[in-house]
């Protein structure tokens, strides 16, 4: 038995945002969101399910699940493979962006609805050690929550490290699936039923020919995009080193030459010598001969 990889677009947006994935992902919302007074989400309306057009035309490293919640909250879940310049960014402006788009021209704001946006990433994004992390509007000095209409959770899979013996409760089950889903070659004991709901999506042996060659190209594709910015990282490194002797070569070359001026002003060279001599002009001569 083998099972796809749940970071990918396709397989992510196949469990966790299919018609068929309602009460798989309120288990898992359930299980990683902190609701007000232990509230538990009891029903929810995925929106813009599961589509294969869609997938194939994407050229993102990333995919993201709405639903809206039955007091009307709406929850963005996204995995983001690849980390990129204006990461953090984006995913604020996409919060912002659903929040504001609630009303139409001239309602009233009363009618906006909190806005939470989760994020599961395959890298590390905050040097902290914690693997989940959950930011507000707060009052710099007490914390005071100014409003809690806008959330941004973060779950940090590398951070994740425990083992499939290690996992105690719900949340540790659900993040182990996404990270581990791959390696695994038979569904864990002791799981939710819509863990293994989850998994029985995830087995590949309910996929055709031509489903599993997409979710294989996208894995390609994110591993080429992986490996371009590893080697773009490598390639910075080496021209920043490479510049650094540069420069210290001629930082090198700038003091030997104000060593040969003053040396020459000092035996008594007239000044157009050692202008030949150093292709220093005049003005920077007579400036070097004033520092003496």
């Amino acid at each position: 038995m083998t099972f796809l990889d749940i970071k990918t677009d396709y397989a992510f947006k196949k469990v966790f945002g299919s018609e068929e994935s309602k009460e798989i992902l309120i288990s898992f919302l359930n299980s990683i969101i902190e609701f007000n007074n232990n509230q538990k989400i009891k029903d929810l309306t995925i929106l813009d399910p599961y589509n294969i057009p869609l997938l194939k035309g994407m050229k993102d490293t990333f995919v993201d699940v709405k639903a809206k919640l039955e007091d009307d909250t709406k929850v963005i879940i996204e995995m983001q493979v690849l980390n990129h310049d204006g990461f953090e960014k984006r995913i604020l402006y996409n919060t912002a962006k659903n929040y504001s788009q609630q009303l139409e021209k001239g309602e009233n704001y009363n009618l906006l609805n909190p806005v939470i946006a989760l994020t599961i990433v395959n890298f590390e994004m905050f040097e902290f050690e914690k693997y989940k992390s959950s930011f507000k509007l707060l009052e710099k000095e007490n914390f005071t929550t100014y409003k809690d209409d806008i959330e941004l959770i973060f779950i940090e899979l590398p951070k994740f490290i425990k083992s499939l013996e290690e996992c105690e409760d719900i949340e540790d089950k659900w993040l182990y699936f996404i990270k581990h889903s791959e390696d695994l070659t038979v569904v864990p004991k002791d799981i939710d039923k819509e863990i293994e709901d989850a998994y029985k999506i995830a087995n590949t042996a309910n996929y055709t020919v031509d489903e599993l060659e997409l979710q294989r190209k996208r894995k390609e594709f994110i591993y080429i995009q992986r490996n371009s910015i590893e080697k773009a990282k490598r390639d910075g490194h080496n021209e920043g080193k490479i510049e650094g002797k540069i420069e210290g070569k001629i930082e090198g070359k700038k003091e030997n030459t104000i060593q040969i001026v003053l040396k020459s002003i000092e035996q008594g060279l007239d000044i157009n010598t050692i202008s030949l001599i150093t292709g220093l002009s005049i003005e920077e001569i007579e400036a070097l001969r004033n520092k003496l």
